[in-house]
């Protein structure tokens, strides 16, 4: 199910931010690259919107900052390494190093419960984000990640 919902195209594993509000105009600008039709603009308010309610960092070394954002039909994803950690305001307080970034449209609500569930299934295994972070390119993540996902079935 991920295989679909990521691509490498929208994955950068040398993630240059120190801090979240950074983090997400780096990780925003992945979507406008890839010719994804976001508005910048929408998406980057939606984002902070989103992780004033609570944050989004609720796993260890991981990040999953999700929003949703009417300029996206159904959804988008995209993946992020920071070889130095983010200062992200994690629930554990130390730095995040791995980071999901989800845009929904209002129609993708039960497609962002089914990532979400994923992501969730496949960090459960405390090996999860370091095998992820020692990618060194776009598609050795992704091909990581889907042999994560693989491995639940």
């Amino acid at each position: 199910m991920l295989e679909t919902f990521f691509k490498p195209s929208l994955i950068n594993v040398n993630l240059e931010s120190s801090d979240k509000d950074e983090l997400f105009e780096e990780m925003v600008e992945l979507f406008a690259r890839d010719g994804c039709g976001v508005d910048r603009n929408e998406a980057l308010a939606a984002l902070i919107a989103r992780e004033e309610k609570m944050t989004t960092g609720i796993i260890p070394s991981v990040a999953i900052p999700h929003a949703s954002c009417p300029s996206v039909k159904n959804g988008l994803g995209a993946i992020g390494i920071s070889r130095a950690g983010i200062e992200y305001g994690s629930l554990d307080a130390k730095p995040v190093h791995v980071v999901f970034m989800l845009l929904f449209g209002s129609d993708g609500t039960a497609l962002h419960l089914k990532v979400m569930q994923q992501l969730a299934l496949i960090l459960k295994d405390p090996e999860a984000a370091s095998k992820l972070s020692e990618a060194k390119t776009p598609q050795e993540l992704y091909e990581t990640l889907c042999g994560l996902e693989e491995a639940l079935a």
